[in-house]
């Protein structure tokens, strides 16, 4: 029997990767909405209840209202949301089961799971381990810096980009969020444990998918001062048998080459984790697609470990 899957949202960025995954997968029945009858809140309600699993591709208000619409006595529709709005609640699963086994579990077994967002992805997959472990005491005063492609910044500022008379301005890299309110920062801190909110500096880029976050650590305020080589076993051993982390081997070329380009790994749905620096001063990164791992991607690896099914079905790795 096939898993009648509902997007809710089809028509955003998220929303249509989403589809595009699901294409040659028998196993899944796509329930439609008439695109007149997207924003009807009962045409909503009946393809949200007649599904078994509907991807919330919304702003937070939308997804909270599109959650309200599951029918009380249903049990069971599973809602895996791509918003900002449940990320960081209790009863909701956080859709990233690489941290840890009872991650996994959680979203194996949960009726509602949260797709981490994007720079959020890239940093609590660096920190989170590092703060179970010791290394990284809780109240370390820690900052992240970042660089995505476009994509990511919605269908408006997409249009922008993708214009042909768009301001010069967006040719350069552009410093966002100067205010240090990034919607992602309180998934950040709740998500990894820490006490202190990052101060945080993501900047958006003139291509189209891809995304660094970076993470930098003076060794001697470490709980277990670490060297790069030391941090990269760490890591290793951490991830190791996850299909969508790879860590980098000492001798990576592209660690090496002095350079982590943002969208050197557009179009996968792994991320690949790198130590770099010395024995005082380490950065650890990662490197993903903002719509791969950091989005839809995420999104259908949830959806594959609740139907248990082969968790990279669909998926590029």
């Amino acid at each position: 029997m096939k898993t009648k899957v509902f997007i809710d949202g089809s028509e955003g960025t998220t929303g249509l990767r989403i589809f595009e995954r699901f294409q040659g997968r028998e196993d899944i029945e796509i329930l439609k909405i008439d695109p007149e009858l997207r924003k009807d809140p009962e045409e909503r309600r009946k393809l949200i209840n007649s599904s078994d699993i509907t991807f919330l591709c919304l702003p937070d208000a939308a997804a909270i209202e599109a959650v309200s619409l599951v029918d009380p006595d249903n049990d069971h529709v599973t809602i895996i949301d791509a918003s900002t709005a449940h990320r960081t609640l209790d009863d909701w699963a956080y859709g990233f089961p690489e941290l840890s086994d009872a991650h996994k579990e959680a979203i194996r077994n949960g009726r509602r799971i949260a797709v981490p967002g994007c720079y959020a992805s890239g940093f609590v997959a660096l920190v989170y381990p590092l703060v179970v472990s010791g290394i990284l005491p809780k109240d370390y005063p820690l900052s992240a810096f970042a660089i995505s492609g476009y994509s990511g910044a919605g269908k408006k500022t997409i249009a922008v980009y993708e214009s042909e008379d768009r301001p010069e301005t967006f040719s350069s890299g552009r410093i966002y969020a100067l205010t240090q309110q990034h919607k992602h920062l309180k998934e950040m801190k709740a998500i990894t444990g820490i006490t202190r909110t990052p101060l945080f500096s993501p900047i958006i880029d003139d291509y189209y998918s891809g995304m660094v976050v970076s993470v930098p650590l003076y060794t001697d305020m470490l709980g277990i001062k670490e060297t790069p080589s030391e941090l990269l076993a760490f890591f290793r051993e951490y991830y190791a048998g996850q299909r969508f982390i790879q860590v980098s081997a000492d001798e990576d070329e592209i660690a090496a080459s002095g350079f982590l380009a943002g969208n050197q790994f557009s179009g996968w749905d792994g991320m690949k984790i790198y130590v770099t620096g010395n024995e005082e001063r380490i950065v650890v990164s990662s490197q993903f697609d903002n719509l791969g791992k950091g989005a839809s991607g995420a999104a259908i690896e949830c959806m594959n470990i609740h139907l248990g099914c082969d968790e990279a079905n669909g998926l590029n790795l």
